[in-house]
């Protein structure tokens, strides 16, 4: 399977991420292995995690996916033929949240725990940190690799001014420069991301991963009117596309989704798979059908006809 490399960084990853935000959530230990057992199966090999996941659900005190992911490295032993993602700085409880050196080095400690390995592929600053001076942060990351403990370095969640201001630092300052954006992008979220940031990424040669790149499951086609949503567990967080935006963007992907003999989600990963300077768009399954759809993505190739008609739709 074709790998792209993940901005100037020595990772090379496949064109699709598995979102690790459901491994204690929405799919328990059991489902989660057979998941990732299919996914690297296929020939993937990224995992994109956080220590924050899934501290939302009632019950969890966040970690549980960084648990379950160190169960099935450790279980499986193959850890070289993954790639791991995670992050940090979203709080996890009392003073546990933040970019600050002090903080960084109990959160990797803590990350390594779970995931039962002694090294992570790609460490990210789950959201930016005013508070905290960006050389201490780039400091922090730099004895970390220098430790052995991270390979590269991502960012997530930022404005394209703190980013850039990071990557002037880590030039200046010879630190470690963040590799990778994972920005909120997809074809109902598409102002947040294109503009600055798409610029600086491509003018960096930063690579992206976007996350929530199937709108929370709505660009799948399965959510169409506010009933469809009710008790589902990304219910709340599809309401805001049931209007004539998302229905647009709906049609577009039903219609090339017709021409192209696939489904609307591998439509909606497609069109991502082929925007300049995007490495893997991250998503998530459930289940085995759910994954081995979104799998089939990277043999679809659409046409300038078949953007268009979506460009239309979603701009």
């Amino acid at each position: 399977m074709e790998k792209r490399r993940l901005g100037r960084s020595a990772l090379y990853i496949a064109p699709l991420a598995f979102g690790g935000n459901v491994f204690g959530w929405t799919a328990d230990e059991k489902t989660s292995f057979g998941l990732l057992d299919a996914f690297v199966a296929a020939g993937f090999n990224f995992i994109d995690s956080a220590d924050v996941y899934s501290r939302w659900h009632p019950g969890n005190q966040g970690g549980e996916s960084e648990i379950i992911l160190g169960k099935w490295l450790k279980s499986r032993g193959h850890r070289d033929k993954v790639i791991i993602a995670t992050k940090l700085g979203i709080e996890m409880g009392p003073g546990k949240k933040g970019l600050s050196r002090t903080y960084m080095m109990r959160a990797v400690e803590a990350s390594l725990d779970r995931l039962q390995t002694d090294y992570i592929d790609l460490y990210q600053s789950h959201r930016d940190d005013p508070d905290t001076p960006i050389e201490e942060t780039l400091s922090a990351y730099d004895a970390l690799i220098k430790e052995g403990k991270v390979r590269e370095i991502g960012a997530s969640a930022f404005s394209a001014a703190r980013l850039t201001e990071a990557l002037r630092l880590s030039g200046t300052l010879g630190l470690p420069r963040y590799q990778s954006l994972q920005p909120l992008y997809n074809l109902v979220e598409r102002k947040g991301f294109e503009g600055e940031l798409e610029a600086l990424c491509r003018r960096e040669q930063l690579g992206v991963i976007p996350y929530y790149s199937l709108a929370s499951g709505f660009l799948t086609g399965k959510y169409r009117a506010a009933a469809d949503a009710d008790g589902r567990a990304r219910g709340s967080r599809v309401a805001k596309y049931l209007n004539d935006a998302g229905f647009r963007v709906l049609a577009a992907l039903d219609g090339v989704a017709k021409r192209c003999n696939a489904t609307p989600a591998q439509i909606a990963l497609a069109w991502l798979m082929g925007r300049p300077g995007v490495t893997a768009p991250i998503a998530s399954a459930t289940n085995l059908d759910q994954l081995r759809e979104i799998m089939r993505t990277p043999e679809i190739k659409l046409d300038r006809d078949a953007i268009a008609q979506i460009d239309r739709a979603s701009a």
